[in-house]
């Protein structure tokens, strides 16, 4: 099995962005899973476009139309969440529509520009969570423009940074494609009939402990860390962890996560109710 990429050497100069983009265009080539992917844009993509939200589709030739994911490090409102996996909504439909005007280059769009009516939810939702810019870029057929095959966008809460990096995402935008049209195909090899399948996960067995440790995990906490936020020590967050991979039949923590945010088990409150208060 290949394995995921491993997270980018501290001592790569941030301000020099040339060994890093070699760096994620060698990495890329080793993403084979959703899970390796995600790990793939938390560590080497994230080094040169800081983000905190990825929603990445591909056109799905048996549906014809194109499929999104939604890889996210925050938490953002259900309808959002909908709307940002949907490819047939109308916040995902104008984005592409702006990206074609473009001319199939990179664009930096403001959320406020979102002024439909209609829109009015989710672009609230996109400012609550201070994302006030995306960043969308894509790959068309050739010589067929109007024809996607893989569309992008990323959003970060430093929406000015961001904004500059367009010329990076031009430069990355073919081993992004590359890396997850390889995903798409390899998830549906797996899912061919005849051949091994995962192990079936029930969310029910996660509990919101476990669902707040994993909300952590997301944004790459290690055990002492989580430990501190909890009030709890890392022997318990370690034994946490360990129940977390068992359930979701996971290897290591990126691969729970993901796992974690197909079953959308980060997108529901992990908080308990309040406990009633005893009277005096």
């Amino acid at each position: 099995m290949t394995e995921a990429p491993t997270t980018p050497p501290t001592s790569t100069p941030i301000g020099d962005p040339v060994e890093a983009i070699v760096r994620a265009a060698e990495s890329a080539l080793t993403v084979r899973r959703r899970y390796q992917f995600f790990v793939w844009t938390q560590s080497y993509l994230s080094r040169l476009i800081p983000h905190q939200l990825a929603v990445c589709g591909s056109y799905d030739r048996a549906s014809r139309e194109l499929l999104f994911d939604v890889f996210n490090s925050v938490s953002l409102d259900p309808a959002l969440m909908d709307a940002l996996g949907d490819a047939r909504s109308l916040l995902m439909q104008h984005w592409q529509a702006r990206w074609l005007e473009a001319r199939g280059r990179p664009a930096v769009i403001e959320t406020a520009d979102l002024a439909f009516t209609s829109l009015a939810p989710v672009r609230d939702a996109l400012q609550a969570a201070h994302f006030h810019t995306v960043l969308v870029h894509g790959v068309s057929r050739p010589q067929r423009p109007q024809e996607i095959e893989s569309f992008f966008v990323f959003a970060s809460q430093d929406g000015p940074t961001l904004a500059a990096l367009s010329s990076r995402l031009e430069l990355l935008i073919p081993h992004i494609h590359g890396a997850w049209q390889r995903v798409q195909a390899v998830e549906r090899d797996v899912g061919l009939p005849g051949a091994p399948q995962a192990p079936v996960v029930r969310a029910a067995g996660v509990t919101l402990r476990e669902r707040e440790i994993l909300g952590w995990l997301r944004e790459g906490k290690s055990n002492q860390q989580i430990a501190e936020e909890l009030g709890i020590s890392a022997l318990t967050v370690k034994n946490h962890v360990q129940k977390i991979l068992r359930k979701l039949g996971a290897a290591n923590r990126a691969q729970a996560v993901a796992q974690a945010m197909s079953l959308q088990l980060l997108d529901r409150p992990a908080t308990p109710p309040p406990r009633p208060r005893l009277l005096p």
